[in-house]
């Protein structure tokens, strides 16, 4: 069996356009002009399709930085590949190349056996590659580090974030650090406003294990809580100090349909 030398796009057209023209234009006038965006260590972004969460996603990215190397965390939504899988081929996407970035990706490697090379776990996931567009449209020299998260425990949460924490500071450049996340599934927009901004106000705390608990504890169906764990860990260890929730939606403003609902959220954390 061969394998390609790219990642290939698995949602494009169906999340997104994959006409470059048309993506590229839709990207641009989801992302509001800001006068001075600030240096973040991360944000949290939302990852359905555009016409529900893209408007969330624009807004939050235009706020930051967006440096040459965005490390990307998503959670795994088909259960292929290793816990904590790391892509290491460049991803083919509608608006250019995307490449790896093989630096920090190496020494990810080298600080912990968390982190493995695991290609299957990101075939078919969608959570990292709705955000590539937002990046390569506020970055034109964008490099890569794609990393799927399963459903692991907070020890190994904290083992990836610190190992995070420790090659950003040692690469010694400027690193974003995006968490793919959408909130609540599938309920009354009342129970999801209720649950998610409990989860903001965790999150605003900056106490990850908190943070951790209270989505596993409370059984609220957030898919990304351990790449937003991760992050929050590896953000704290880079000197961050607060967040900022930038903007709070769900499905319903888009559909309509208010009974069954899925919360999205933009948070930069700095």
């Amino acid at each position: 069996m061969t394998h390609s030398i790219f990642r290939v796009p698995a949602v494009a057209d169906r999340f997104y356009p994959g006409n470059p023209r048309i993506l590229r234009r839709d990207v641009e006038n989801m992302i509001p002009a800001t006068t001075a965006p600030q240096k973040a260590c991360a944000v949290v972004l939302p990852h359905a399709g555009y016409m529900y969460s893209g408007s969330v996603a624009g807004e939050t990215i235009a706020r930051v930085n967006v440096p040459e190397t965005v490390i990307i965390l998503g959670p795994n939504h088909h259960g292929q590949g290793a816990p904590v899988a790391l892509s290491t081929i460049s991803w083919e996407m509608p608006m250019g190349v995307v490449p790896i970035d093989t630096a920090i990706a190496s020494a990810l490697l080298k600080e912990t056996d968390a982190i493995q090379v695991d290609e299957t776990a990101h075939r078919y996931e969608h959570s990292l590659e709705v955000q590539i567009p937002f990046l390569q449209v506020r970055q034109k020299n964008l490099s890569i580090v794609p990393l799927v998260v399963s459903h692991i425990s907070y020890p190994l949460c904290q083992e990836v974030g610190t190992a995070l924490a420790k090659v950003i500071k040692n690469a010694g450049k400027e690193t974003l650090i995006v968490a793919s996340s959408d909130m609540t599934h599938y309920e009354s927009r009342t129970a999801a406003d209720k649950k998610d901004h409990y989860v903001l106000q965790k999150l605003e705390s900056m106490d990850p294990a908190t943070l951790y608990r209270t989505v596993l504890d409370y059984q609220i169906s957030m898919c990304g809580i351990m790449p937003v764990t991760i992050a929050l860990i590896a953000a704290m260890a880079l000197g961050a100090t607060k967040t900022e929730l930038v903007r709070y939606t769900d499905s319903g403003a888009v559909s309509g349909d208010t009974s069954q609902v899925v919360g999205y959220a933009g948070v930069i954390i700095s």
